[in-house]
């Protein structure tokens, strides 16, 4: 693409002006990645396939589209094939002067070596003197990746080792592709590349830490190379890059004999014109695809991560027979969601923000960013979006029953949720959610918690957990959704802060109502009122208990404090209190502590609900109950 093609070349100018080339000294062999090799690779040991599956046959399809492409002349290539745990991510990376046979030639043999050396590895990445091939299970689209790296020294001392020193300075002009002679008569060359799908900062920060490390891996030898998966970095001795011989200026054309006939004259002007509207009609297409390319990057930031789900708006309309009221599934505050079918008959879910929403806005640029780069079986999934003259729409996969809310509350509906998926059905009586089920619920919704905090490739906190987020799909099994609110933590971030408190009370840790800090213990905080919900058929907020009024909390712990646990059930469970429900009791009130540091982790959590009661520490009751105001969820 022409865009892929600008993109190599703004990097390249970028590199101008960041590069500090100091020829490298200290070598770091690993014995496969050597500066005469032709060829280096890595295969990773998170994953493997089994030979014929489903997951080698998506890959040998990608790989091979890449390498017989005869479309592309970018030299830059990156798509996906497959689905959920068959599904495969690649880019490929051709050096920027290549043409595109030579390109070709590069892609092909690197993919033949990769596959060879790399056979049943779900991830792996080789580095050729010309290109660059990558693949993994995991999302590496628009993401900056630094590991692995290869540092590469010449083996050749270099004649003169201060003329490392003198590349550094005004001598190079710190151009990224070029060459200059330095004292001692030697003539050094430089190339520095980076992947086109991320952007100008995470380039920048990958060249930047690549010239720091080129100076302290080869210092005295005569050149050596960087090998990142976003970026890379070559200096040496030798040229580097092929500079194709200037075209030969065209004779001149011999002045051609005035035409006399009319029918001629007449053809020529058809042409003319019809070269004339074909010539701006591709004008304004790309005039156009440009404008929406602008306006995306303006939205998230990131073009290359969301650009692919995008969806016409038309399409969404006739979905759902133009936002009709009779497939509106549920109204909130920011908007509404309707059901929808597709033309392949898929039915989906269809959030559409309201237009003068700010809120909204923010809400909807963090589900699209975050949601599309999680795939966990208890998180509810991103189809796509929907960005057309004010409107935002988020296209969720349809969850064909309805709200954890309606099965333990009945059909009472919370008309400020998002995603209330909520189907026009028959009322399902409480009775059918048994033990089984409930619990069966509680450890789907542990597992995706756990996803969020610690095994996703981002650490993120939800701050919304409540019965009417959670949707269950037809075999019951609970999908975290309505990611609106979500913070995105660093791996090692541990707590955040706010002057904005946004969630449903009663389901918010004390901490953050009373001081806006939040951390993965505020989500954990959440389960622990949804275990108890779960349990008791109960709302967190007030309710009567006999004469008395108090919050499901407070009744709690009380009935924990008296050795009544059994009055925490739901009467509807007609089971006795069996071993699951004293440990889910128990968990729960561990999760609501007061103490934060006391709180378990989700991981702890996961690993309670599978284990016996002696394992689990013994829960404190809280030292402040506060007075909070509770909505009705």
């Amino acid at each position: 693409k022409n865009g892929s093609s600008r993109s190599v070349l703004f990097f390249i100018n970028l590199a101008i002006i960041i590069l500090n080339l100091v020829a490298p000294t200290i070598s770091q062999d690993d014995g496969i990645c050597t500066f005469t090799a032709d060829y280096c690779w890595k295969c990773f040991d998170t994953g493997t396939y089994t030979a014929g599956d489903k997951y080698q046959e998506n890959l040998n399809s990608l790989l091979s589209s890449f390498s017989s492409s005869t479309q592309n002349n970018s030299g830059f290539y990156s798509s996906s094939r497959g689905q959920d745990s068959n599904k495969v991510n690649a880019i490929a990376l051709c050096r920027g002067d290549l043409s595109q046979d030579s390109c070709q030639a590069c892609l092909n043999k690197s993919t033949d070596i990769l596959l060879q050396n790399c056979s049943t590895q779900k991830e792996a990445i080789i580095w050729a003197e010309r290109c660059m091939v990558r693949y993994s299970y995991n999302l590496i689209f628009g993401i900056e990746q630094t590991d692995p790296f290869k540092h590469v020294p010449s083996p050749h001392s270099a004649k003169n080792p201060q003329h490392d020193r003198a590349a550094s300075g005004n001598s190079l002009k710190k151009f990224a592709a070029g060459h200059a002679t330095v004292p001692g008569g030697e003539t050094i060359y430089a190339l520095a590349q980076c992947t086109p799908d991320i952007d100008k900062q995470n380039c920048s920060s990958c060249l930047k830490q690549s010239v720091t490390e080129i100076q302290t891996c080869c210092d005295g030898k005569q050149g050596g190379k960087v090998l990142k998966p976003s970026c890379n970095l070559r200096s040496m001795a030798d040229k580097l890059v092929d500079i194709p011989a200037p075209v030969p200026a065209a004779p001149a054309l011999k002045e051609e004999k005035k035409k006399s006939n009319i029918k001629q004259i007449v053809i020529t002007i058809v042409v003319v014109l019809v070269a004339f509207v074909t010539i701006l009609s591709s004008i304004c297409i790309f005039l156009r695809l440009t404008k929406r390319r602008v306006k995306l990057d303006e939205e998230f930031g990131n073009v290359s991560l969301v650009e692919s789900l995008q969806y016409d708006f038309e399409t969404i309309r006739s979905a759902t027979d133009d936002f009709s009221d009779a497939n509106k599934l549920g109204q909130g505050g920011f908007g509404a969601v309707y059901k929808g079918r597709l033309a392949n008959g898929t039915y989906i879910a269809v959030k559409r923000l309201s237009k003068n929403s700010e809120q909204g806005d923010r809400e909807f640029k963090t589900e699209v960013t975050l949601v599309a780069q999680l795939q966990h079986r208890n998180l509810v999934r991103l189809l796509g979006f929907c960005l057309k003259a004010g409107e935002r729409i988020v296209i969720y996969e349809y969850v064909p029953n309805t709200s954890l809310n309606h099965f333990i509350f009945g059909k009472h509906i919370n008309k400020t949720c998002f995603l209330l998926m909520e189907l026009y059905l028959d009322p399902i009586d409480q009775a059918h959610l048994d033990w089984e089920t409930r619990y069966k619920i509680i450890g789907g919704i542990a597992r995706g918690l756990l996803y969020l905090h610690e095994d996703s490739r981002l650490r993120i906190i939800h701050r919304d957990l409540k019965p009417s987020n959670i949707l269950l799909d037809e075999d019951m099994n609970p999908k975290i959704a309505d990611f609106g609110m979500a913070r995105l933590f660093m791996m090692d971030q541990t707590q955040g802060d706010t002057n904005t408190i946004a969630g449903t009370y009663g389901y918010m840790a004390p901490e953050y109502v009373m001081y806006g800090r939040f951390s993965v213990k505020s989500d954990v905080f959440s389960f622990g009122v949804l275990i108890l919900e779960i349990l008791s058929g109960k709302r967190i907020s007030s309710f009567q208990n006999g004469e008395n009024e108090e919050d499901l909390l407070s009744y709690a712990w009380r009935n924990w404090r008296d050795d009544t646990v059994a009055n925490i059930m739901d009467p509807k469970l007609t089971t006795g209190l069996g071993i699951e429900m004293m440990r889910c009791i128990h968990i729960a009130l561990l999760c609501v502590q007061e103490n934060v540091a006391s709180r378990p982790s989700m991981a702890s959590v996961v690993s309670m609900l599978n284990s016996h009661l002696s394992h689990c520490q013994y829960p404190h009751d809280r030292h402040i109950i506060c007075n909070i105001r509770v909505d009705q969820t």
